[in-house]
């Protein structure tokens, strides 16, 4: 056997590190990484939530989805150093921290997370598939729905939401399967299709009664007990829900930030997130409230603002503006998936068996269990709660992103040894105990405890939003105390 490739068994192509040559990304393009993670349906209605729903200041609520995004913006900046400087991504970087058999374990329970979560973004996904084939049979003959094959379900999908489910799956997989440099391509034409629609819309809803959509606008903008000191907790809770937002996406920043060009692009580029925030916010709450004048001029009956983007699209009930939206809204799910999803589980399925998989029959697994997840989730999955137990699970981010920090930053002193990276040999660096660095173990489980029990503490409760960050900030000073020499 040949030794040297038992020693650098940990190797993988897309794991090594990235050519200089082909660290091709910018500020720009981080800029529209950060705006495909915010235009997903979830930020849409989260953000013009704080705005319509609730009874807050709007200057508190932007201050603090402001103050939100600069920690995301500070700790993606730490996260991301490492991969920019190495060109590895995060489920390598985590070896060094962890141990190379630790980092397997670790990163699976990453995939895990992300498929769970990309399967049941698919499922959603799949149920606009199944609105536009139920519109497109109806129109070819109204009759043909109530043929008795569409009328036939099996856990609680019949056949058009079957078929719009293996859509769902094909074309993501197949699309997000080809590398970086595609998915690049994608996410920036995301983007900036998004933000076109968006705007338009708003637009085309500020112009059908200036005068009305402008006053509701500019009626939640006032200083009216900005300087209350009760404000002070809605605003932490609004920093705290705001990066509880984007937490996912920080841990595996480094699977992106291995292909940024230097330092400067880095910070630049995630410094556009507060200017995607703001942009997002003023457009997405401008179109809410329009809309929400627009529909009480129409239907007498309209008792609640709408926040999500597919209710308001429903409620014009024209099938123009419904066919335009979905097509917005697809690209917007999608887009955001394979970003908080789909890249970050490929790279950790590779980590885990480095001489087996690459992206594409990594990319067949992630298809396999998503399309599983979606299958069984409105009839099994949903009802038994399943989805407290991932919640559980990304309560374990945090804590790593801690101990990789602070091993990073305070005990490596911003060093690595590339050579030892991929090496199994016990005398490699990153060797450790058999493959695992039990004070990083110590740590990341001590951290896991506090952030799990804002989760099942009923009395901890309120502090849900901030398990991220405690997890990470115990684990932080535990490791830093266990490892300093």
């Amino acid at each position: 056997m040949n030794q040297n490739k038992v020693k650098y068994s940990q190797s993988n192509w897309e794991l090594v590190s990235v050519n200089p040559n082909f660290k091709n990304w910018n500020w720009r393009d981080l800029f529209c990484f950060w705006a495909v993670n915010i235009q997903s349906i979830v930020g849409f209605s989260l953000i013009t939530s704080f705005y319509t729903v609730y009874s807050i200041n709007a200057f508190v609520i932007l201050f603090g989805t402001i103050f939100g995004c600069l920690l995301v913006y500070l700790f993606s900046n730490l996260i991301g150093k490492p991969s920019q400087k190495y060109g590895l991504p995060f489920s390598v970087i985590l070896r060094s921290s962890f141990g190379y058999n630790a980092a397997k374990y670790l990163g699976l329970l990453r995939s895990l997370v992300g498929i769970f979560l990309f399967g049941i973004q698919t499922y959603f996904l799949s149920q606009i598939f199944t609105y536009l084939i139920r519109v497109a049979l109806f129109t070819f003959n109204s009759l043909t729905l109530e043929n008795e094959i569409f009328l036939t379900h099996y856990l609680g999908l019949n056949v058009i939401d079957l078929i719009s489910l293996f859509i769902a799956i094909f074309l993501q997989v197949y699309l997000f399967s080809q590398g970086m440099n595609f998915n690049k391509k994608i996410i920036n034409i995301s983007a900036v299709t998004v933000y076109l629609g968006i705007i338009i819309f708003s637009f085309v809803i500020f112009f059908t009664n200036i005068k009305l959509t402008s006053q509701a606008f500019l009626d939640i903008f006032n200083l009216n007990n900005f300087l209350n000191l009760n404000n002070l907790i809605a605003l932490f809770t609004i920093a705290g829900i705001m990066f509880a937002y984007f937490s996912n996406v920080i841990l595996n920043f480094g699977d992106f930030s291995r292909y940024i060009k230097n330092d400067k692009e880095l910070k630049k580029g995630n410094l556009s997130l507060i200017f995607n925030l703001i942009l997002f916010s003023f457009f997405t709450v401008f179109l809410v409230l329009g809309a929400d004048v627009f529909l009480n001029q129409k239907f007498q009956d309209l008792d609640k603002i709408l926040t999500n983007p597919k209710d308001i699209i429903a409620k014009f009930d024209n099938l123009q503006i419904t066919l335009i939206g979905i097509f917005f809204i697809i690209i917007a799910v999608s887009s955001s998936s394979l970003i908080a999803n789909f890249i970050p589980s490929q790279y950790s399925l590779i980590n885990f068996l480095p001489n087996k998989l690459n992206l594409k029959n990594s990319s067949y697994i992630i298809a396999i269990f998503s399309f599983l997840v979606a299958l069984f989730w409105p009839t099994i999955l949903q009802p038994n709660g399943i989805f407290s137990l991932f919640n559980t699970l990304s309560t374990l981010f945090g804590p790593i992103f801690g101990v990789m920090i602070a091993d990073y930053y305070f005990i490596k002193k911003e060093n690595l040894i590339n050579k030892d990276i991929n090496s199994t040999q016990s005398d490699s660096a990153y060797h450790f105990t058999n493959g695992w660095h039990l004070k990083g173990i110590y740590s990341l489980f001590l951290g896991f405890i506090f952030s799990a029990a804002t989760i099942w503490n009923i009395n901890l409760v309120f502090m849900e939003s901030y398990s991220w960050l405690i997890g990470m900030f115990i684990s932080f000073f535990t490791y830093y105390l266990l490892a300093k020499k």
